[in-house]
């Protein structure tokens, strides 16, 4: 018999005629238009950029249905009347033109919420700061190997609210979720897991507190069938466990777990804790992607799929990843000299995650936009771990000054430049390098100072690096 989704079916017999108001046009947003057009609702579309910066593809949908549509520094003050509000992960529920709609009575919501609600199936949620992209990944590939039909989204694939309508209760949807597309959800995954918890986006989140609260959204409306994932190392994810509801597994690379997952570091091998007892896993030889923080994601990711398949599948799955564009993603080598990618540092943690994986020395281009972050221990370990830093972007002098008070404390000395764009700092990093060098683009801060995201900047990186 054909599976027929009946909260889907209310829900597109509930917006039918509905006023909708869709803020933000990114990506994520945009097959909204076409949906929202099949149901008969009326749009009205808001973003903060100019028109001529719109989408092209967007732009033509939102004429073409004659929807309305308000763009600009001020767009949110037509924000007026709405029975549903459709917020991208960029426009925050705690604007407050947004604050007031909610209040006079509109509903808001988001692609990822309307996802956790409607979808049929199983739900694998994954946050943290750092290690998202790559443990939602693993864990597609894993459920992929085992045979199961996939929808990967949130931050990463493809948008797939539209594809709710495909779904049976036998897929299983992977979600990579940010604290934007966290903090006003009242759903959580059916398993969940949460890589981490550092300081990260305080330019935008009102406080750390704020921040720690969304990601918390993640299991918090778990119940007792739910399942989440947390790492063991982290100050604050540890904390978390005492509020669970449902199930948690650990997984650690400082502590030889009772139960859980672990890399040893000792002998360099992932390994499944129960009772006491440990079975090894997978060795660090067989594993195509370096460094702790990603074995530590290798733990995640088994864990959050041991409900699912058995060792065999998952270990198989592992042994052919090759890892996450922009992710410590190698580029090329060049007369000795190997280049590396990892533009997804857009924080201090991550950079130092990078940086921990290799023992080469390493000459470090960073700098970009500031999120308002302290770079304290970055400064320590680019002093311990670099050769040659290069320096781009408004985070230029801030990582410069962590850096030369770490490089005082610890007697050692370091050469510092600055470069004026990407380009530069690259041409001046093949001049520097030699043969043994590591160059990592690892910026420690977002991209927004000279590119639309970090996939952008990460590209650029790759393409002038290619045409050394």
């Amino acid at each position: 018999m054909e599976f027929k989704n009946e909260r889907l079916e209310e829900f597109n017999k509930y917006i039918n005629g509905k006023k909708v108001a869709i803020i933000g046009i990114g990506v994520s947003n945009i097959p909204l238009l076409d949906y929202f057009h099949d149901m008969n609702s009326y749009v009205t579309v808001f973003d903060s950029k100019e028109e001529m910066q719109i989408n092209v593809q967007a732009m033509q949908k939102i004429k073409q249905y004659n929807m309305k549509y308000f763009f600009g520094k001020d767009n949110l003050k037509y924000l007026q009347g709405f029975d549903l509000i459709f917020r991208s992960p960029s426009a925050l529920p705690t604007i407050p033109e947004i604050e007031k709609e909610i209040q006079r009575g509109a509903i808001i919501t988001s692609e990822i919420e309307m996802v956790l609600k409607l979808a049929p199936c199983r739900i694998i949620g994954v946050t943290g700061t750092e290690g998202k992209t790559t443990t939602t990944s693993i864990i597609y590939e894993i459920v992929k190997k085992a045979g199961y039909k996939c929808f990967l989204g949130g931050n990463i694939g493809t948008p797939i609210f539209t594809k709710i309508s495909e779904m049976t209760p036998q897929d299983i949807v992977i979600l990579e979720l940010s604290s934007f597309q966290l903090m006003d959800i009242d759903v959580s995954p059916n398993i969940s897991v949460i890589t981490n918890i550092y300081p990260d986006h305080l330019n935008v989140h009102k406080s750390y507190e704020e921040y720690q609260e969304a990601k918390k959204n993640i299991f918090k409306y778990q119940d007792e069938n739910g399942l989440t994932i947390l790492n063991k190392d982290n100050e604050i994810t540890n904390t978390f466990a005492k509020e669970l509801i449902g199930k948690k597994i650990f997984f650690s690379s400082k502590h030889k777990l009772e139960d859980g997952y672990i890399y040893d570091r000792e002998d360099e091998q992932i390994k499944y804790c129960k009772d006491g007892i440990r079975r090894h896993l997978i060795n660090k030889k067989d594993i195509k992607i370096r460094g702790i923080h990603n074995y530590e994601n290798i733990c995640a990711a088994l864990a959050a799929t041991s409900t699912i398949t058995d060792f065999e599948t998952q270990i198989s799955a592992i042994k052919e990843f090759r890892g996450v564009e922009h992710r410590l993603e190698f580029v090329r080598e060049l007369n000795g000299v190997k280049y590396y990618n990892d533009s997804i540092g857009t924080s201090p943690a991550s950079t130092i995650a990078g940086l921990n994986a290799f023992d080469e020395n390493i000459i470090l281009l960073a700098g970009g936009s500031d999120k308002g972050l302290d770079y304290k221990e970055v400064g320590e370990a680019i002093a311990k771990k670099v050769g040659i830093l290069i320096l781009t972007g408004p985070t230029s002098e801030k990582i410069e000054k962590a850096t030369r008070e770490a490089l005082v404390k610890q007697g050692n000395a370091m050469h510092i430049y600055h470069c004026k764009d990407l380009e530069e700092a690259v041409n001046l990093a093949k001049d520097k390098s030699s043969l043994g060098d590591i160059v990592l683009l690892s910026p420690a801060s977002a991209s927004f100072d000279a590119f639309k995201n970090f996939m952008e900047r990460g590209e650029k990186f790759k393409q002038l690096v290619n045409n050394l």
